[in-house]
């Protein structure tokens, strides 16, 4: 079983022809909502990989709540960990993508600054040693430090995804099994560089006997077990939207690893999602499905 322990959004998405310098108006095309949350985003890929999965964080209690949960209701993601918070709102990601597919993002967290060490509890609760808990970073701090805690008393695999990265992040990552990072979010992990990265994620392991692992877009990904590295390209894309890539990785991830699949075997099967959810737009109506996934792989 895999729990998720973390956000849940309502993404609001407008596509421009390019990216907005500050204090610059540019005028744009699309506008869609779209369910989101990089906890709600891992759990639904997670799913669509096909894994049993349960989804634990919060929601307000307005009229964006429903659907922000519909893709996760739909696909069969257990729902009964999710608190709904009133006179709260549900959380808000605001996305604007530019014609290239990169994008900028601001995070308004509503009732997703309201997940406490409960909700850690019951994300934790019923797990047993070998499964797999996926978080991120965007629930409180004191209530994700709890989970990991909680995940390595109990023998649970811990996989925290640094993003978005934060002065906490440090601490957090000491305590998870496996800690994917993009370049960016490890550099600022390891005080590392594009020159000395490899060298820094292969130490970094071995120093603390877990696993790193670093997405770097079209280059794939690199991870570090046991000091030794190991490497996953990507199949060759032109992007469309890269809104939701980070976590159909994850997602997928956690998905080949608690199936039983080695971490080589599981990068491959998540990097391969990673690419595909790339050619729609939005983060879980991109998401593809297991079929699809292996049809690129074979």
């Amino acid at each position: 079983m895999i729990t998720v322990f973390g956000s849940i959004n309502l993404d609001q998405v407008g596509t421009v022809p390019r990216l907005p310098r500050p204090g610059e108006t540019v005028a744009g095309g699309t506008f869609s909502t779209a369910s989101g949350g990089k906890g709600a985003n891992q759990a639904l890929a997670a799913r669509r990989a096909g894994a049993t999965v349960r989804q634990v964080g919060a929601v307000g209690d307005d009229a964006f709540a429903g659907e922000a949960l519909i893709l996760l209701r739909e696909a069969g993601v257990d729902l009964d960990g999710v608190r709904v918070i009133e006179n709260c709102a549900t959380g808000i990601a605001m996305i604007f993508v530019d014609a290239q597919g990169e994008n900028v993002i601001a995070v308004l967290p509503g009732a997703n600054g309201q997940v406490t060490e409960d909700e850690a509890e019951t994300a934790v609760s019923g797990m047993k040693a070998g499964d797999v808990l996926l978080l991120q970073q965007e629930v409180p701090h004191q209530a994700t430090l709890h989970a990991l805690r909680l995940a390595r008393e109990k023998g649970v695999i811990s996989i925290l995804n640094t993003a978005p990265f934060l002065d906490t992040t440090v601490e957090a990552a000491a305590l998870a099994d496996i800690v994917v990072a993009n370049e960016t979010e490890f550099d600022l992990l390891a005080g590392s560089d594009e020159a000395t990265r490899d060298s820094a994620l292969a130490e970094r392991s071995a120093d603390t006997g877990r696993t790193f692992i670093v997405t770097l877009g079209a280059a794939g990904a690199v991870a570090a077990k046991d000091g030794q590295l190991i490497k996953a390209p990507a199949p060759k894309i032109t992007p469309l939207d890269t809104v939701g890539a980070g976590d159909t990785f994850c997602g997928y991830l956690g998905a080949g690893l608690e199936a039983g699949e080695t971490l080589e075997a599981a990068m491959r099967l998540a990097i391969a999602a990673a690419s595909l959810a790339c050619l729609k737009q939005g983060a879980q109506p991109a998401i593809p499905s297991r079929s699809d996934v292996e049809a690129v792989l074979a």
